[in-house]
């Protein structure tokens, strides 16, 4: 079979092209390269024209290093939650910003660089899915290649019984329909700014609530955590490790999140940037999460019903992948066996991640997990 990877060139070429007439504006523009290479990435049966290429774009730009490279090609395409009909210059201003340059810089230096980094990405998953001789939409072996696929349903035993649980790959930002989110934090309940690309910064980001010209009107995250520690007591000085906030969801509610449980699990490394997190605390948590939903739900209509976890304490918090997921699930199956009938959600932000959740029914292995940055 001919190989149907296109040339890097042909390929920069073309997403150039989505920078500047932007997601919600593509149909009616060719694409050949991209389509092509969506089209060999899909599943039988979604290849929509635009929503192949848009998954392929974020396919290729989550294999970016996370922080200010993959944050900055996500607004450069618009694929930052909020900001897909941002017109091409709003979306290059603010990736400038980001790198703290001109836009002309941007433009010239920096533009050039992040769209050339996507565009390898988008080849070498052609590439390779094309070198495994996989059909479209096919897994190209057990390492945890979704392709453009994002979301999946997992069949586990918990207390004698099958439950379902499904889980996400793409950025927490644009998970839909899940009632309740869950948001790894410190124990000083500070929250990273929004540009991060933590789990914590996406959700603030997210939530924030903008005006017609992107300005920001209420940050809400940060201001509930506020509240609820000068409420508490807690204000200039940490909470215990394990403790869950809860607070409104902001402008996520539109994407039907209706509340944010923040999950104090990171202690602060004296002298350092660097965060230290106990599996048990993560356990802790996840535990609490369920009771405050228990307490929660009912006062909701329609009553709260589905939680999302990330890979708790996997970013900064420097947990490998098996031992977060390990943490994380003890709490959720101990749950789920004595009856609860949550529907339980997971996302993560590399195929690894994901894969390793989908093996939770044949037991969780280690030397297949890898730790995050992200």
């Amino acid at each position: 079979m001919a190989s149907r990877a296109p040339d890097h060139a042909s390929v920069l070429d073309e997403i150039k092209k989505v920078r500047l007439v932007g997601l919600v504006r593509l149909r009616g523009h060719s694409l050949p390269h991209l389509e092509s290479a969506a089209e060999a990435m899909a599943e039988q049966g979604s290849r929509i024209r635009g929503a192949t290429v848009e998954a392929l774009l974020r396919r290729a730009v989550s294999l970016l290093d996370a922080g200010t490279l993959r944050t900055a090609a996500e607004y450069t395409l618009g694929l930052t939650q909020g900001t897909r009909d941002w017109p091409a210059s709003s979306r290059r201003a603010r990736a400038a910003s980001l790198y703290g340059v001109s836009v002309e810089r941007f433009r010239k230096d920096h533009e050039k660089m992040v769209l050339g980094q996507v565009a390898e990405h988008v080849v070498h998953l052609v590439t390779t899915r094309e070198e495994h001789g996989a059909g479209p939409g096919a897994p190209l072996d057990d390492t945890g290649e979704w392709g453009v696929v994002t979301h999946r349903t997992v069949r586990v035993l918990a207390g004698g019984r099958q439950v379902a649980l499904t889980v996400h790959l793409h950025p927490v930002d644009l998970l839909r329909d899940v009632d309740v989110v869950v948001s790894p934090t410190n124990v000083h309940l500070a929250l990273p700014e929004p540009y991060k690309s933590s789990v914590a910064a996406s959700l603030r980001r997210a939530a924030t609530v903008r005006g017609v010209t992107g300005d920001v009107i209420e940050d809400p995250l940060h201001d509930e955590l506020r509240k609820w520690a000068t409420r508490h007591g807690t204000s200039g000085r940490a909470v215990l490790p394990g403790t869950v906030v809860a607070t409104g969801s902001g402008a996520l509610v539109a994407q039907g999140v209706r509340r944010i449980h923040h999950a104090a699990i990171a202690v602060p490394r004296a002298g350092t940037n660097d965060y230290h997190v106990l599996p048990a605390d993560v356990t802790r948590a996840v535990s609490r999460v369920f009771a405050l939903l228990a307490e929660e739900s009912g006062r909701h209509a329609p009553p709260l019903r589905s939680v999302c976890f990330p890979l708790l304490g996997s970013g900064r918090g420097g947990l490998p992948y098996h031992v977060s997921l390990g943490a994380v699930w003890a709490a959720v199956e101990a749950e789920l066996a004595r009856g609860a009938s949550w529907d339980v959600h997971f996302v993560a932000r590399t195929p690894e991640a994901a894969a390793l959740v989908e093996r939770i029914p044949a037991g969780i292995r280690p030397e297949r997990a890898r730790p995050t940055t992200g």
